[in-house]
């Protein structure tokens, strides 16, 4: 009998397993679009549509459920706002993996998983936003630093 033999194990402990799914979704959620291993992508589409099917629901107890699973309060209220809108039309195939070669280091089969309908500009717009911000108090640090100069010298 084949009883709870639903998912693949990954040689790992379930805790484990566990803590990297919720990472991946997270990811996922986040930058809508991330490249792992083929077999990794295509058990993390189950965990990420159930989240999005979470987020469609609405109430209370869907948003403590994907809060228990993600520990990510941004990645929920994203889940909830953004995506829960985006999707509220379709009924499931909320992700599509994407066969993408092997890795140079072990030829493992890499895939791209990323959601349908994925918003481009969302990969990457963290760290973007980061650095425009480093940037700006650079430019502010050296203003401030040349206009003490000037007032030295004056």
């Amino acid at each position: 009998m084949r009883h709870g033999d639903a998912h693949r194990k990954f040689n790992m402990p379930k805790s484990q397993r566990r803590a990297l799914f919720s990472n991946l979704t997270s990811a996922l959620l986040t930058h809508e679009q991330i490249t792992i291993t083929l077999t990794r992508a295509k058990e993390l589409r189950t965990f990420a549509d159930n989240m999005i099917t979470y987020a469609k629901k609405g109430d209370l107890n869907s948003r403590r459920l994907a809060a228990g699973f993600l520990r990510n309060d941004e990645v929920v209220s994203k889940l909830f706002s953004t995506l829960a809108e985006r999707y509220k039309d379709r009924k499931g195939g909320y992700t599509r993996v994407l066969k993408a070669g092997f890795r140079y280091g072990d030829c493992a089969p890499m895939a791209v998983i990323e959601l349908v309908d994925r918003d481009v500009t969302a990969k990457g717009a963290k760290d973007l936003a980061r650095v425009a911000a480093e940037k700006a108090a650079i430019e502010a640090a050296e203003k401030a630093e040349a206009a003490a100069e000037t007032s030295e010298n004056a």
